[in-house]
């Protein structure tokens, strides 16, 4: 397995990931009763790491290996979008995520992730399509 096959999976992985989160898990956040909604959100935060952390950690290695190794505009733009993608998530999701609350009403937060997360789906879609192309293709970058 070479190393465009590895990152187009990942890639693929994270993207497929990210459309359920958007499409299915933001907007049922809201079904629960607020102290339901507490209870779950903790659990529910630390299996969907277990899941993304090494996802994640694993595409940042990948991108980076492929950028040491050929430095072109593929890589160089992967490794943008990913930063920004690590930012975001690190700098506005995880304290979104902290902010939810048993006795806070959870619309607002959950209409914030919902509506800030399009940028992490379009993002991680982007990546994938970068690497599909250049898997069917051939072409580097």
């Amino acid at each position: 397995m070479n190393i465009e096959l590895i990152r187009l999976l990942l890639d693929f992985g994270l993207m497929v990931l990210i459309w359920v989160v958007q499409l299915v898990i933001y907007p049922s956040l809201c079904y629960y009763k607020n102290e339901d909604l507490g209870k779950w959100h903790k659990i529910y935060t630390g299996r969907i790491g277990i899941i993304v952390g090494p996802l994640m950690i694993a595409q940042l290695f990948v991108a980076s290996w492929q950028l040491w190794h050929q430095p072109n505009f593929y890589t160089w733009g992967s490794m943008l979008i990913i930063a920004i993608i690590w930012a975001m998530t690190f700098l506005v999701f995880v304290p979104l995520h902290n902010s939810i609350s048993p006795n806070q009403s959870c619309e607002k937060i959950t209409r914030s992730l919902e509506v800030k997360n399009w940028w992490r789906t379009f993002l991680w879609s982007l990546l994938f399509l970068g690497s599909l192309i250049l898997k069917i293709s051939g072409y580097n970058f």
